[in-house]
C-alpha cells in the first residue's frame, strides 16, 4: 500500500488505495462523465474483428445464434442486493411462480415466506436489514482473543486473523491520518496562494506568474500545483476520509456486532431467516454485476448483457464488510433447490471459519448440476499461495467440477493485458475476463463505469448462460469443459505481474496466471457447444 510519500502522484496515489483497500465485492465509483464509445460494451466486442480483447458475444449471436431457439436459464447472483425494477433489468428478473406475493404465507413450502425475486439472508422478519458488517478477520480475532485453550485448529486461526488484523488496523489509521495531513495541507496551501492571487482564479498559468515570490509560498505552490495540474476535486479527500472511517467504525471494530439484528447462531446451517427485500441497502454491486448477465438486449438503453433469455434470482448475502459462511451456504442451497442453473458469487475473504458450511453446498450444487462461477479477488496476489474464500478446492484438495474462478483482464493485448488489481493462479484461477472500464447498471435506472474480478466473473456466468439457453441438455460439468477449452489462449504473451504500476513491476508469462491461459470466448464456446450437440 502506497503510503503518500509523492506530492507530484497524489492523486493517482490516492486511486490506488482505493483500488487496493477495496475487497472482490467493491465496485469502483463512476467517475461521473457519459461513457466513451470504445467502452460500451467493450467486454462483448471481438478481438479478431473489432481488434477490442472482449468476449466475443457479439459474434456468437450474430454469425451462429440468429436461427437458434433458446430456452430461459435462471442465474442465481448471491451478492449485496439488486435493483428488480432497473430499466434495463426488470425484464430479466427471476419470478417464483409457486408463491402468492404479499399473503405473509410460504405457499410453496420451501422454508421462505413471499420469496418472490428471492432472498436476503441479511435481514429479519421486521424489516430491519444488515448494511454494514465486520472483516471475517475482526470476527475470528474478537472471538478468540480472550480464549485461554484453544485447540490446534483455532490457533492456527487465531494467529493468521491477529497477524491480519493488526496489519489492517494500523494501515487503515496511517492513511486516515494521511488523508488528513494532505487535507489540511492543501487548504493551508490553497488559502495563502488565493490571497496572493488577488482575485485571479487559480490555475496554472496564474501559478506560473507567481515565480518569484517569496519560498514559504513557492513551497505553497509546488504542492498546490499538481493537484491543479490533475484537475484534483477536494470531494476527494472527504471521501477517503470517509472510506477510512468506515473501514475503523465497522470493519475493524470489535465493539460492531449487526449481526444481533438476526440472533442467530452462524455456527449452524438453519435455513428461513432474513426477509424478501433483494434491494436493501448497498444494491449497487449486486445490480452492476446483474447488469453484466442480464440487461436487456438491443432496447436502447444502457447496455447489452451477455445473455439474452435469462432470469436474475436476487440472493442477498454481501454487507458492506465480510459475508458470512452460513449466508453463502444457504444462498448456494436456496439457488440449487429454486432452479437455478448458475450461481454467480462475486466476493471474497482471507479467511472462512465456517468453510466446511460452503463446501457442502457447493458439493450439493455438484451433485445437482449447477455451474457456480466465482471472482478470483482484487488484492493482486497469487491465490495459488494465498487463498481467497470461498474457494473451488475442498477436502485433500479435491476440486468442485462444477467450479470456475475467473480473472480479470484489459481492453489492451500488451503488458498490461492482466489488470493490475487481478488475482491470478495457475491451478485456482481457470481463466480470465473482461474486468476493467466495464460500463453496467447502478440502482434507481443509472449507470456507471466500474472494474474489479466482481465483473469478470458474471462476464463467465453470461457466456455459461447463453450455452445453456440454446444448448440446454448440456451438463453443467460439460459447459465448464467448453467454456475452459475454447479460450482465446495468449499464454505465451508477455504480461505484467499485477499489482501497484512501477517501473519495477515484475513480467511473466500469461500461460503461469491461470489454468488455461486465455480469456474467455463467447463465440468458439458456441461452436465447440453445437460439436457437444452433435454427439
Amino acid at each position: 500500500m502506497t503510503n503518500f510519500i509523492s506530492l507530484k502522484r497524489i492523486v493517482i496515489i490516492l486511486l490506488v488505495i482505493f483500488t487496493f483497500q477495496s475487497a472482490a465485492q467493491n465496485a469502483d465509483e463512476s467517475d461521473g462523465k457519459p461513457v466513451e464509445n470504445k467502452f460500451l460494451n467493450w467486454y462483448n466486442k471481438s478481438p479478431r474483428f473489432d481488434t477490442i480483447y472482449g468476449a466475443d458475444v457479439e459474434r456468437a449471436y450474430t454469425d451462429l445464434l440468429s436461427n437458434k431457439e433458446s430456452k430461459t436459464v435462471i442465474v442465481a447472483v448471491i451478492d449485496g442486493g439488486v435493483d428488480i425494477t432497473h430499466e434495463d433489468l426488470k425484464d430479466n428478473i427471476w419470478v417464483n411462480e409457486d408463491e402468492i406475493p404479499g399473503n405473509n404465507m410460504d405457499d410453496d413450502q420451501n422454508g421462505y415466506i413471499d420469496d418472490i425475486h428471492g432472498w436476503n439472508y441479511l435481514g429479519n422478519d421486521k424489516g430491519e436489514n444488515i448494511s454494514h458488517e465486520n472483516l471475517e478477520i475482526t470476527r475470528v480475532y474478537k472471538q478468540y482473543n480472550n480464549k485461554s485453550q484453544l485447540k490446534d485448529k483455532e490457533k492456527e486461526l487465531y494467529k493468521k486473523a491477529k497477524k491480519s488484523y493488526e496489519k489492517e488496523l494500523k494501515r487503515a489509521k496511517m492513511q486516515k491520518n494521511g488523508v488528513v495531513k494532505y487535507k489540511n495541507k492543501y487548504f493551508t496551501s490553497y488559502n495563502k496562494i488565493i490571497e496572493e492571487l488577488d482575485g485571479k482564479e487559480m490555475s496554472l498559468s496564474n501559478l506560473d506568474s507567481l515565480r518569484n515570490c517569496n519560498k514559504e509560498l513557492k513551497k505553497d505552490i509546488r504542492f498546490i500545483y499538481p493537484f491543479i495540474q490533475y484537475g484534483f476535486k477536494t470531494e476527494i479527500f472527504d471521501e477517503a476520509e470517509n472510506h477510512f472511517d468506515e473501514i475503523l467504525n465497522y470493519h475493524l471494530n470489535i465493539d460492531f456486532n449487526p449481526r444481533e439484528i438476526i440472533g442467530d447462531n452462524v455456527e449452524e446451517l438453519t435455513p428461513g431467516y432474513g426477509n424478501n427485500n433483494v434491494y436493501g441497502p448497498e444494491a449497487d454491486h449486486g445490480t452492476f454485476v446483474s447488469g453484466i448477465i442480464a440487461a436487456k438486449r438491443n432496447n436502447n438503453l444502457g447496455i447489452n448483457g451477455v445473455a439474452s433469455d435469462v432470469k436474475i434470482m436476487a440472493l442477498k448475502t454481501v454487507p458492506n464488510g465480510d459475508e458470512r459462511d452460513k449466508d453463502v451456504a444457504n444462498a448456494i442451497r436456496y439457488a440449487v433447490d429454486n432452479g437455478a442453473r448458475i450461481i454467480n458469487m462475486s466476493f471474497g475473504k482471507e479467511l472462512s471459519p465456517q468453510k466446511h458450511l460452503v463446501d457442502e453446498a457447493a458439493l450439493y450444487a455438484e451433485k445437482n448440476g449447477v455451474l457456480i462461477v466465482h471472482a478470483a479477488g482484487n488484492d493482486a496476489s497469487d491465490n495459488d499461495k494465498i487463498l481467497n474464500y470461498p474457494e473451488k478446492y475442498i477436502n485433500n484438495n479435491i476440486a468442485i467440477d462444477t467450479w470456475i474462478t475467473v480473472g480479470a483482464s484489459t481492453i489492451k493485448n500488451d503488458y498490461k493485458f492482466v489488470a493490475n488489481f487481478s488475482n491470478y493462479g495457475k491451478k485456482s484461477v481457470d481463466l480470465f475476463a473482461p474486468g476493467v472500464d466495464i460500463y453496467s447498471l447502478k440502482p434507481e435506472s443509472e449507470y456507471e463505469t466500474a472494474g474489479g474480478t466482481s465483473f469478470s466473473s458474471p462476464i463467465v456466468s453470461g457466456v455459461a448462460a447463453l450455452i445453456m439457453s440454446y444448448y440446454p441438455e448440456l451438463s453443467a460439468k460439460e459447459v465448464k469443459e467448453i467454456i475452459l477449452n475454447s479460450v482465446n489462449y495468449y499464454g505465451e504473451n508477455d504480461v505484467y505481474l499485477p499489482g501497484p504500476d512501477s517501473k519495477k513491476r515484475k513480467t511473466t508469462k500469461f500461460k503461469d496466471l491461470s489454468v488455461t491461459g486465455g480469456l474467455v470466448n463467447a463465440y468458439k464456446a458456441i461452436e465447440l457447444a453445437e460439436s457437444y450437440h452433435k454427439k
